[in-house]
């Protein structure tokens, strides 16, 4: 532990070193006066650049090492680094060079020449602890590998790698490739090592989008959160279904029913029924006062104002102006009428007039609202929604969102578009700084005296750079500003326990991935949501039709025969045709008790749960985590699907508790 914590401690100087370099060299060329300009700007460019780079470098510098058949050793980060004692000889080795692609790509059943892989857990610049992968796995230590206690969160995923994972791993399909396959199995895992593959096979294209791994718990994700981070990516993002919007985290669910209603591609036409609710007339005729006469809006006129509007074909938001541009053009001629004149000046004149007029301006944000996501979805849950036949989804607490308002908030969103305001201001003050940079170009290019052999400013310094220059850089990691923007979209998408997420979750994820490259995980026989999914082609089909891919895995390594086959009962009731994964491994029976204290199961070491109907850890949390003791507390009380889950968690010992009320 102190010889690796030495030698990150050793690349963290380093790093120090050349950043602290960077950046006086930076400061050097900021203050030269003398340099000719398009000199300076060329080296506060470059320089720029790299300090930028090492100050991002600085997170997870170092994440693992590796050692290969012959004695030789590389250590693995996120930058490539020499020995300041001896130039040629690497101190960290950069991800993206080939000698670290067997960090990504090396499996038990193709160890490529590694002898063992080994992953740091660092804090700031502190190594917690680290662990190895064993890739030269024999059939004895296979089982013996599945049979150890489990640690509390998922580490060695690819120590245990059989053929017939290593083929779904390294598998050329570039688009959606659904992996299916019952308890144990080795889904996640595999998932989990086919993105690591991914990031080395495509890194150019994921290392500037990054991943999203969706997952179906906040427990589940902390179970595999340092599984992406030990194989060297930390441009991953891990989020549950309820914390796909910024701004909104919940774990809240709603009632079956409400998930059906809420998770249905229904929605979108509430959704924009509710849009078009809020797009409104006026009960009684607005007073628009003018200089010379008080005006009426009507409901007939702001009716055709709003015929405009729709037939622009721009989103809510995006039609405002629009909107009001029509209510100023009805309302000339009826002005003109009270006036009693026609003339074209007159007409002009009334224009401008209405075009910057309050009660004109008040009412059109009264008839046509800037809306948010939020703001429409808490307003329809507060009793809009009995307007439009829907009084089932009124609620007390309009904005207490739900998992099922995720996605309907995004798809609100997609409706509703923005308004534009911001997104001008923005472009018109970069317009302005771009063209006075082309004009100090423009003067420095003009100046300068050289001959035509020599570069020039506007060979290497363009005005977009040099407008930019003064904007502060944005120094959070890929993820932190993936995960806050909503329109950011992934070079990837994983989805584990696919079969729980909804038509609109499905929307919503296809809109986080254009591209549509997604591994798919999950198993349609453990589907416990009401809006679920039945098959794959469902909800697959209306996103990439049958451009995906499908691969089953058939051989639980986690839940010994036994267990399983008792398990399977609870799968019969699910599906009666269904095929069971079939265990390597033998254990224990389960053991039924009566009335017993759950606690006197619990192991003197490994992990340990009580799965019970109601919590605190039900079989819906309990999704995709694996202990190596469960107690299920009757298991009766629960839908097939629950039970399946639940007897299915154990690797060692399954203890069926019935309790009487």
């Amino acid at each position: 532990m102190s010889a690796e914590q030495e030698r990150i401690s050793s690349a963290h100087a380093r790093l120090d070193r050349e950043r602290a370099a960077a950046q006086a060299a930076l400061d050097t060329a900021l203050r030269d006066a003398d340099e000719q300009r398009w000199h300076r700007e060329v080296a506060v460019r470059t320089l720029s650049e790299q300090v930028s780079r090492l100050k991002v470098a600085d997170e997870g510098l170092c994440f693992g090492r590796l050692d290969i058949e012959g004695g030789e050793r590389a250590y693995i980060g996120r930058i490539g680094l020499f020995d300041p004692a001896n130039d040629c000889e690497p101190l960290l080795v950069d991800w993206r060079a080939p000698v670290a692609r067997p960090f990504y790509t090396a499996t038990a059943a193709n160890p490529e020449g590694v002898t063992r892989r080994r992953h740091f857990h660092v804090r700031g610049r502190v190594l917690e602890s680290f662990h190895d992968d064993d890739l030269h796995v024999t059939p004895e230590s296979l089982l013996a590998a599945l049979g150890a206690p489990r640690a509390e969160t998922m580490r060695d995923i690819v120590a245990t790698i059989q053929a017939e994972q290593d083929e779904v791993i390294r598998l050329p399909h570039r688009g959606v490739l659904v992996i299916e396959g019952g308890p144990g199995t080795g889904k996640t895992a595999v998932a989990l090592h086919r993105v690591a593959y991914l990031l080395y096979a495509q890194r150019e294209r994921l290392s500037r989008q990054g991943v999203l791994v969706v997952g179906p718990n906040p427990g589940f994700l902390r179970y595999i959160g340092e599984v992406l981070p030990s194989l060297g990516e930390t441009d991953v993002v891990f989020a549950t279904p309820g914390e796909l919007f910024p701004g909104v985290r919940t774990d809240r669910e709603d009632t079956p029913g409400l998930q059906a209603l809420k998770g249905g591609l229904a929605a979108v036409d509430l959704l924009r029924e509710a849009i078009a609710d809020r797009e409104e007339l006026p009960g009684e005729p607005v007073p628009v006062e003018l200089e010379d006469v008080t005006v009426p809006l009507t409901a007939p006129l702001v009716e055709r104002a709003r015929e405009v509007a729709r037939a622009s074909g721009l989103k809510h938001n995006e039609a405002g102006p629009v909107f009001r541009r029509a209510l100023v053009d009805v309302l000339v001629p009826p002005a003109l009428d009270l006036i009693g004149l026609d003339w074209p000046e007159l007409a002009d004149d009334v224009r401008r007039e209405l075009a910057r007029h309050p009660d004109l301006a008040r009412a059109a944000a009264r008839l046509w609202p800037v809306l948010t996501p939020e703001r429409l979805l808490a307003d329809l849950y507060a009793g809009r929604c009995s307007a439009l036949g829907r009084p089932e989804l009124r609620r007390d607490e309009p904005e207490a969102w739900t998992v099922s308002d995720v996605p309907l908030l995004d798809e609100a969103a997609e409706l509703l578009g923005t308004d534009g305001e911001e997104e001008r201001r923005a472009a018109r003050e970069r317009r302005e700084a771009v063209e006075y940079a082309q004009g100090v170009l423009h003067v420095v290019d003009t100046d300068a005296e050289i001959d035509e052999e020599e570069l020039r400013a506007v060979d290497l310094v363009h005005a977009e750079w040099l407008a930019d220059r003064h904007t502060p850089p944005d120094h959070r990691v890929l993820a932190e500003r993936a995960a806050d923007d909503r329109e950011w979209t992934y070079g990837h998408v994983v989805v584990d326990e696919a079969q729980e997420l909804s038509a609109m979750d499905w929307r919503l994820l296809a809109r986080r991935s254009p591209n549509r490259s997604m591994t798919v995980v999950g198993d349609l026989a453990q589907r416990q949501a009401e809006a679920g999914a039945r098959t794959w082609h469902e909800v697959l089909d209306p996103h990439v039709g049958d451009r995906w891919c499908y691969r089953r895995l058939t051989v639980n390594y986690r839940t010994p025969a036994e267990i399983m086959d008792y398990a399977a009962r609870a799968l019969a009731e699910v599906d009666p045709d269904a095929v069971p994964p079939t265990s390597v491994r033998r254990g224990e029976p389960p053991i039924e008790v009566t009335d017993a204290d759950p606690e006197s199961f619990r192991p003197s070491n490994g992990t340990f749960a009580v799965i019970t109907p109601n919590g605190p850890l039900t079989p819906r949390a309990s999704k995709g985590l694996e202990f190596d003791v469960v107690v299920v507390v009757n298991p009766e009380h629960m839908s097939p699907p629950e039970r399946y889950v639940a007897l299915t968690r154990a690797t060692q010992r399954l203890i069926i508790l019935h309790k009487t009320p």
